[in-house]
């Protein structure tokens, strides 16, 4: 940009620019080289010059000095600073340097060569040029990561160390980058400034914004390797990869149980500790998971948004219509293992398995009983209470069961829909049915413990017990009594 003129003289000269505003400006070197960085001048001028910028790559921070006086001038090199981008032409006084001199708010900025970024600092331009030309010259220890900037190396070590400066003064949170808390601060003041023109949903942050807009573009971008799934959100992804890799690293101190993700775990916790927390306005309730609130909030409201296409009934759960059509397709995708059975619900599978296991988990806090179901410990704890809750309404009779309230009703209906097919008998019960059956069959279940005789049905059974309690009985009371001897008087 400066270059030598005869005579160790040198003048200003910069390329594609026509002006010679410095072309009157000659310093004698006497012999000394020209450094790329540093220009040492002496001269002899006389008082305050002026001298016209334009075009010029290095600027140098000049302070001459007056005749007689020996003072070293020093360049301070300003990187890839452009100032003929512009037209503005500048006036500096050469007695002053270039670099305190005291530009107009508007005027106070430096351009970066090729780039119409503007900055205050001369050493942002430095950083800016290290961006723009992809030097990353920053490396973390730690991992190959490289930046451009010394400051986002320092975040980044941040995922490495665990540290999260950053502390929420609302609550216990903390964070690693403030903008990270900038925006969670949001979730304190309900501030929500990322609105959806979609509908009427806001935001806190932009992330959260974007992530929500898939849901109306269906905008998959995170593809499984694996398989074809695909996922809308990467923390997705990565959660039902751990499907493929069968990892579960959230375990359960309390129990065996072992989790994919952490939220799975919190909720399983709840379990053990009994804890509650969503709570519902309109009643005393309280839950353990919010689905179970937004379930029990359609009881106060009696919404029933989801309806079956084959019938006109209406669910509040969308996987109370998915078990309901079932009923309709005939669909029993569960199987058991240890017979050929197949059920349309997963709960009725596992109360099925309990007929192969044996277990009776549900047992009777007033006696030994225990039953496989809740529901049957339900019913038998009746028994204990005496509660008939299932009321006839043709007479005043209560039973414990409905199954036993529709047994009676039939007595007033005279409904009898159990026929035999052997003969025209039919019977008002299935079990009056099933013992009339045996006489057809010959069967007879009922074997006497006391001696080899069978019987076809129980009541025959408990006759025949008795008789042998009888002679049981008798044998006893002639065994007490002392036999009666004849005593003969003497006259």
């Amino acid at each position: 940009m400066i270059s030598e003129v005869g005579g160790g003289n040198i003048k200003h000269q910069a390329a594609g620019c026509s002006s010679s505003s410095l072309s009157g400006f000659n310093v004698n070197l006497k012999g000394r080289g020209l450094s790329r960085h540093t220009l040492m001048l002496q001269t002899h001028l006389l008082g305050t010059s002026l001298f016209l910028v334009k075009n010029v790559m290095h600027v140098l921070v000049v302070n001459l000095v007056s005749k007689g006086t020996r003072e070293s001038i020093q360049e301070k090199k300003l990187i890839h600073l452009t100032l003929c981008d512009s037209d503005v032409r500048k006036k500096f006084k050469m007695k002053t340097s270039v670099k305190k001199h005291k530009l107009s708010p508007k005027e106070n900025r430096l351009s970066s060569a090729g780039s119409g970024k503007r900055t205050k600092n001369p050493h942002d331009v430095s950083v800016h040029m290290r961006t723009k030309s992809n030097e990353r010259a920053y490396i973390c220890k730690e991992c190959d990561r490289r930046f451009s900037h010394v400051s986002n190396l320092k975040r980044h070590m941040r995922t490495h160390t665990g540290e999260k400066p950053f502390l929420c003064t609302e609550c216990d949170r903390s964070f690693r980058q403030t903008s990270s808390l900038k925006t969670h601060m949001m979730t304190h003041t309900g501030e929500k400034l990322f609105s959806c023109k979609e509908c009427d949903k806001s935001f806190s942050g932009e992330f959260s914004l974007k992530t929500h807009m898939r849901i109306h573009t269906g905008e998959k971008p995170f593809s499984c390797k694996e398989c074809d799934k695909s996922f809308s959100q990467t923390s997705s992804l990565k959660t039902h990869m751990k499907t493929h890799t069968g990892e579960k690293p959230f375990s359960c101190k309390e129990c065996d149980k072992k989790f994919i993700i952490l939220s799975n775990l919190k909720r399983h916790m709840r379990t053990h500790t009994g804890e509650k927390p969503f709570l519902c306005k309109e009643c005393d309730k309280s839950f353990s998971h919010t689905s179970s609130l937004k379930t029990h909030m359609i009881t106060h409201t009696g919404e029933k948004p989801f309806l079956c296409k084959e019938c006109d009934k209406s669910f509040n759960q969308i996987s109370s219509l998915e078990k309901h059509t079932r009923i309709h397709t005939g669909e029993k995708p569960f199987l058991c293992k240890e017979c050929d059975r197949s059920f349309c619900q997963l709960s009725s599978l596992k109360k099925h398995m309990r007929t192969h296991t044996g277990a009776k988990p549900f047992s009777c806090t007033e006696c030994d009983a225990s039953f496989s179901w809740i529901s049957t410990l339900k019913t038998h704890m009746r028994t204990h209470t005496g509660e008939k809750p299932f009321l006839c309404k043709e007479c005043d009779k209560g039973f414990s069961q409905i199954s036993s309230l529709k047994k009676h009703l039939r007595t007033h209906t005279g409904e009898k829909p159990f026929l035999c097919e052997e003969c025209d008998t039919c019977f008002s019960e299935k079990s009056n049915l099933k013992a009339h059956m045996r006489t057809h069959t010959g069967e007879k279940p009922f074997l006497c413990k006391e001696c080899d005789k069978s019987f076809s049905q129980i009541s025959n059974l408990k006759a025949h017990l008795r008789t042998h309690a009888q002679r049981e009985a008798f044998k006893k009371k002639t065994s007490k009594t002392p036999s009666r001897r004849l005593v003969m008087k003497r006259p």
